[in-house]
Formats: C-alpha cells, sequence, structure tokens
C-alpha cells in the first residue's frame, strides 16, 4: 500500500528537516517548500497530498493565503506556528484548517493529530507492514509471515501504537494515555505487563526495546 503524502511549507530549514525526518521515520512521504508562493506554483503540476502542514509566515504568500489553495485541491491542512494569539487561531480554523499547533510542539504529538486528520478525512492507510507483520486497522488483525496472530484488544492497541511511531521512543505515561485513554487510572506496570506479551506472542524481544527509565521503543 502507498504510504501518506504530506507537504510541509515552512520557511525555517531546521524546523523543515525535522518535521520531515521524524514522519518519514514513521512511514510518511513528505515534500518540503520553504515559500508559499513557490509551494502553490508546485501545486499546479502536483497536488496529489493527503496533508498540509503550513507555517503562517511564510515569504511569498502567507499560510492563511496557502489555505485557500488547498481547500481548492481538497487537501486537508494543519497549522504549525509560533503564533499563539487567539486572532491568528480563529482566522486558521475558520478559515478552514483542521488543527492549529502553536510551536514549539512534540514530535509525538504531531503524529497523533496528523493521523486523527486523515482519519478523520478517510485518507488514512489501514495497512501497516513492519517487520515480518502486517498490521490491518479495519480488520484488527495482524499476520507474521502470512499467519495470523491472535491478540487481545488492548495488546493490539498497544503494537498499533508502536509500529505507527516506529523507531521513536515513547514513554509508559504517554503510552497509557495513547492506548488506554487520558481518563485511565491504572499504573505504567500495565504498560509493562502488555509489552511483555507482545514479545512473547510475537518473538519481538530484540525489535521492541526498553529505553531506560522513559518507556519503549519498536525498530525497524
Amino acid at each position: 500500500m502507498s504510504k501518506n503524502r504530506i507537504l510541509i511549507v515552512e520557511d525555517e530549514a531546521a524546523i523543515a528537516k525535522m518535521i520531515a525526518m521524524n514522519l518519514g521515520v514513521s512511514n510518511y512521504e513528505t515534500q518540503v517548500y520553504f515559500d508559499g508562493k513557490e509551494a502553490a506554483f508546485a501545486l499546479e503540476e502536483d497536488h496529489a497530498y493527503d496533508l498540509a502542514l503550513l507555517d503562517v509566515m511564510l515569504p511569498g504568500m502567507d499560510g492563511f493565503e496557502l489555505l485557500d489553495v488547498m481547500k481548492r485541491y481538497g487537501i486537508p491542512v494543519i497549522f504549525l506556528t509560533a503564533k499563539d494569539d487567539l486572532a491568528s487561531k480563529i482566522q486558521g480554523l475558520k478559515g478552514g484548517a483542521e488543527d492549529y499547533i502553536v510551536k514549539p510542539f512534540e514530535v509525538l504529538e504531531l503524529l497523533v493529530r496528523i493521523e486523527k486528520v486523515l482519519n478523520r478525512s478517510n485518507k488514512l492507510n489501514h495497512v501497516i507492514k513492519i517487520l515480518n507483520m502486517e498490521i490491518n486497522f479495519e480488520e484488527h488483525t495482524v499476520r507474521q509471515n502470512g499467519e495470523e496472530v491472535p491478540l487481545k484488544p488492548m495488546e493490539f492497541e498497544l503494537l498499533a501504537v508502536l509500529a505507527k511511531n516506529k523507531n521513536i521512543a515513547i514513554s509508559r505515561e504517554n503510552l497509557l494515555r495513547m492506548v488506554w485513554g487520558v481518563d485511565y487510572v491504572g499504573e505504567t506496570r500495565t504498560v509493562d505487563v502488555h509489552i511483555g506479551q507482545l514479545r512473547k506472542k510475537l518473538g519481538l524481544a530484540d525489535q521492541i526495546k526498553t529505553i531506560s527509565k522513559l518507556g519503549y521503543r519498536l525498530e525497524e
């Protein structure tokens, strides 16, 4: 299955490259532009994007103007900007943006919000292939070397979070929040128990790494 394509328009090269690198690790295909007008011209030739991440303050054409261009091509938009004033947020969201994230932000939060927008706009890929596994989110199944491996619901959800954020260390607290929900009152030991089950059932003892004093990372 093809990767989701994400357009990044950000004039700070270091930030743009950091975002592109992390999205690449998470199995997204990216294209970066540093100028709003340049991005708008490029869209005339190629506008097959599933999502756009736009800065507001851009040379050539600002993010709010660029939002109108994205709407013409049906590309959902998330603003990533240092402009944290209420008027800018209202302008962005009322203008049609799906989300508005203020810098600085956590990469993990960005990945979660991207997934939510792609899911909402029905553009999220429903199958991830990683290592020797095929994870199907519509069927809620995991196949390893073609054979289905039965997992309990929370084991599946935990594996899904690790796979979607492969090669990224995630704290036990964040795993609790992302898998069990923000209102879960249990302790982080719950995560350890489920990690142990995943390692055993899928033979992932070497691939699911324990990150000392933090949490876990699924490596590919």
